[in-house]
């Protein structure tokens, strides 16, 4: 279980200094996080560990993590930035 003092940690790390991924991650922090079940928080915090080049990569949909615990929460952050109704 994360604490609001983890929750605010993890918020300070998706500042990563890339505004697109900033515009994705610090959001989705304070917003979604605490929402999430606990498997899907700690996919989170392994994708703060993964490099900003493949981050950027991934969240323009260029290429899709290997790992499936990384495609995981990928997928649900891009989903809530993109719901099912907008995609054509």
């Amino acid at each position: 279980m994360y604490t609001e003092e983890d929750i605010r940690r993890l918020a300070w790390q998706s500042r990563r200094g890339m505004l697109e991924l900033d515009v994705l991650f610090v959001p989705f922090v304070e917003e979604a996080f605490r929402g999430l079940p606990y498997e899907d928080q700690q996919r989170f915090v392994k994708l703060l560990e993964c490099e900003d080049q493949d981050l950027f990569i991934w969240f323009m949909q260029r290429s899709v993590p290997e790992d499936p615990d990384l495609a995981r929460i990928v997928r649900i952050i891009l989903e809530r930035v993109q719901p099912a109704s907008n995609k054509h």
